[in-house]
C-alpha cells in the first residue's frame, strides 16, 4: 500500500461496534476504509487526529426532506451534525407517488403533518415526477452531501390510487387495495428502503384534516405487506397513538409476519398517557422472543417545542392584540410590543377559544424554559417560567413576555412536550436500555417552524457522554454504535456505520472536549424565502463520506459526494475477510 487517498492519523477510534476505544490510523481509498491500526502508506491527503475522536458518520433513520433533498444539495442540519446517511419518507407522508391534480394534495398534508411551509414547497418542488421510481430518479440525477434513502408513504400510495376518496380515510376496494400492494412492492424492488404509515390523530393536513393513512382498515395493510414479502426487502416504518393498544400492536405483529421485514415504531412518554411507554416496551420485549423483527424508535431528549415570535407557536397566539398584529415583520412586531402600553393591554387580555392546543400551551409555565447557551435540554424544576415567577413575585406571562420580545423578537423558550413528564430523561434512560429500541425521531427537515431535534446525535455525545449531571451518563461506545452500526443495521445498510476494512468510508472527526451544540435560530433560506429553525455545533474537526472530506470545522468543502441508496446492501467484511 504505497499511498493511498486519505489517512487519519493518530485518531481515538470508537468504532461503531461498541468495543473500547483505540488509538489507530485509519486509511481510506477509493471510497472505502482499506486499513484501519498503524498505517505506513501516505496519504495524498492526512488529517491529524491525535487527541480527537474518530468514529462512524451518523446513521439517522427518522427524517424528513422529502422536498428539500428536490432543491438542495446539502441535507442541513443534518450534515453539518455528523449525519453522512439519512432516511427520510417517514410518518406516511412524501411527494411521490402523485397525479398531476393532487399536488396541493400532498403539499397541504406535508405542511400539516411536518410543519414545512407550503409556499417553500409550492416554489421549491419541480414535480418532474409521478411515479415512485420517477421521484428516485429525479434525486438522484442531484448531487448531495451526504446519502438518502428514501420510504414510500403510505399517504401519497393512498392518494395516489384513490384520490379525494383516498384523503378523506374511505375504504379501499379490494382492486385498490391491490393497486397499492403492487405500488409498494415495485417502489421496494426500484430501490426505495421501506414503507411508511401514520395512525396518530396529531397528524393533520394544513386544513386541519386527518392524515388519510389513519384508520386504513388491517387489510388494507395486511396487502402492503404482502407487497413487502413479494419484493423480498425493505422495512416497515410506523406512527400511532396506539388508543385501541390490543389490535394495533396485534396489527404490527400481523404485519411483521406477513412480510418477514423488520418494523419500526416511534415511541415517547405523552403526559396524557405517561405510563403508555412501558406497556409498549412490555409488548415489544414478548413480540421479540417470539422472533418477531421490531424495534421501536426513541430520543434520547425531549421531544421540545421552540416557542417564539419566529416560530409557529408562542403562548401569545391567541391574544386579540397580537393576532392584529400577526402578520407584520418581526423587528415591528418586537417594537409594537415593547411599548409599554401594549404591553399592558395584551397581557391584560383572555384567550381567544377554539384553540384547545395553543391555549393549555399558553399557561404551562410549569413546563418552559429559558433554553440558555449552551442549550439546556434537561432543565430542573425549579429552573421553569412558573417557578421562577413565584421567587420574583411576579406573573409568569410577563416573564415570557420580556424573554420572547427581546433580541429583536428572536429569543426562544423551550417547551419539553415529551420525553419529559417527571422532569427528567431518567425515563427516556429505561427507553434508551432496552435492548428492543434503537436511536431515532431526529425529524430532520421537518417541523422547521416549532422544533429543532435534528441535533441530537451530537447531544447525545455532548449531554449523555460527558456533560449529564442529573444521573447517570452513557459509555461513549454504546452511544456511537446506538447511532451508527445499530440504526445502519435498522434498515439493512450492512455496508456502513463501522470503522473496518471494507466499510464505506463514512466518518466524523471530532474534538470531544471542544464539542458543543450552538442555539438553535431562525434563518429564512427555504425556497420563497421560507424560515426554518437551524441549529450548529462547535467540534466537528472534519465529517466524509465515501472517502471526501465534506465539512471542516463545520463548513462546507464544496464536496458533493452524497448518492441516493438504492435497496439494501450487503456487508463487505465477510468478503474483506475472505481476501
Amino acid at each position: 500500500m504505497a499511498e493511498v487517498d486519505l489517512v487519519i492519523r493518530g485518531g481515538t477510534v470508537v468504532d461503531g461496534s461498541g468495543g473500547a476505544p483505540k488509538k489507530a490510523d485509519v486509511a481510506i481509498d477509493k471510497g472505502v476504509i482499506v486499513a484501519v491500526g498503524k498505517v505506513d502508506a501516505k496519504g495524498r491527503s492526512e488529517i491529524d487526529a491525535a487527541g480527537l475522536l474518530v468514529t462512524p458518520g451518523w446513521v439517522d433513520i427518522h427524517t424528513h426532506y422529502d422536498g428539500q433533498v428536490t432543491w438542495d444539495e446539502r441535507m442541513t442540519p443534518s450534515s453539518i451534525h455528523g449525519s453522512t446517511t439519512v432516511v427520510m419518507g417517514n410518518c406516511g407522508v412524501g411527494f411521490a407517488p402523485v397525479k398531476k391534480n393532487d399536488h396541493d394534495r400532498l403539499i397541504r398534508l406535508m405542511e400539516g403533518v411536518e410543519d414545512i411551509p407550503g409556499a417553500a414547497l409550492h416554489e421549491g418542488l419541480s414535480w418532474e415526477w409521478e411515479s415512485f421510481g420517477d421521484y428516485m430518479d429525479a434525486i438522484e440525477k442531484r448531487p448531495h452531501d451526504i446519502d438518502v434513502a428514501l420510504q414510500v408513504p403510505h399517504g401519497a400510495v393512498r392518494v395516489y390510487v384513490m384520490g379525494e376518496r383516498g384523503a378523506k380515510r374511505e375504504a379501499a376496494t379490494d382492486a385498490e387495495v391491490a393497486e397499492m400492494r403492487d405500488i409498494v412492492s415495485d417502489a421496494i424492488k426500484a430501490g426505495a428502503i421501506g414503507f411508511s404509515t401514520s395512525r396518530t390523530v396529531a397528524h393533520r393536513t394544513s386544513d386541519g384534516d386527518l392524515t388519510p393513512t389513519i384508520g386504513a382498515a388491517d387489510k388494507e395493510m395486511m396487502a402492503i405487506a404482502e407487497g413487502l414479502k413479494e419484493a423480498g426487502a425493505g422495512v416497515l416504518q410506523w406512527v400511532s397513538d396506539f388508543r385501541e393498544i390490543e389490535h394495533e400492536f396485534s396489527l404490527v405483529e400481523k404485519l411483521v409476519e406477513i412480510s418477514g421485514r423488520p418494523l419500526s415504531f416511534s415511541l415517547v412518554q405523552a403526559d396524557v398517557v405517561p405510563d403508555q411507554w412501558r406497556d409498549l416496551l412490555a409488548r415489544l420485549d414478548k413480540a421479540v422472543e417470539k422472533g418477531l423483527p421490531i424495534k421501536a424508535q426513541v430520543q434520547g431528549r425531549p421531544v421540545g417545542l421552540m416557542l417564539g415570535l419566529q416560530g409557529s407557536v408562542h403562548p401569545f397566539l391567541t391574544r386579540p392584540s397580537y393576532r392584529a398584529i400577526a402578520d407584520k415583520p418581526l423587528e415591528e412586531r418586537a417594537a409594537i410590543m415593547r411599548d409599554p402600553a401594549f404591553r399592558a393591554k395584551l397581557l391584560s387580555e383572555e384567550l381567544e377559544p377554539g384553540h384547545p392546543f395553543l391555549n393549555s400551551l399558553a399557561g404551562a409555565y410549569h413546563k418552559m424554559f429559558e433554553l440558555g447557551d449552551p442549550p439546556n435540554y434537561e432543565p430542573a424544576p425549579e429552573d421553569s417560567i412558573g417557578a421562577r415567577a413565584k421567587r420574583e413575585g411576579r406573573k409568569p406571562d410577563e416573564i415570557v413576555y420580556d424573554i420572547l420580545t427581546a433580541n429583536g423578537g428572536r429569543n426562544f423558550l423551550f417547551f419539553p412536550l415529551h420525553n419529559y413528564y417527571d422532569f427528567d430523561l431518567e425515563n427516556a434512560l429505561s427507553m434508551i436500555r432496552n435492548p428492543n429500541t434503537i436511536f431515532g425521531l431526529s425529524d430532520g427537515g421537518a417541523h422547521v417552524g416549532v422544533i429543532c431535534d435534528v441535533s441530537v446525535p451530537t447531544y447525545m455525545l455532548t449531554h449523555w457522554c460527558r456533560d449529564r449531571s442529573r444521573g447517570e451518563r452513557l459509555d461513549l461506545p454504546f452511544v456511537v454504535k446506538s447511532q451508527t452500526r445499530d440504526t445502519a443495521e435498522a434498515i439493512g445498510l450492512l455496508d456502513r456505520g463501522l470503522i473496518a476494512p471494507g466499510m464505506k468510508a463514512d466518518v466524523n472527526v471530532i474534538d470531544f472536549e471542544r464539542l458543543r451544540l450552538l442555539p438553535p435560530h431562525m434563518v429564512y433560506d427555504l425556497p420563497s424565502g421560507a424560515r426554518r429553525l437551524m441549529q450548529e455545533a462547535e467540534g466537528y474537526v472534519a465529517t466524509i463520506v465515501s472517502g471526501e472530506v465534506i465539512y471542516r470545522e463545520g463548513r462546507p468543502t464544496g464536496a458533493l459526494p452524497g448518492k441516493l441508496v438504492r435497496g439494501h446492501k450487503p456487508s463487505p467484511l465477510a468478503r474483506v475477510a475472505a481476501e
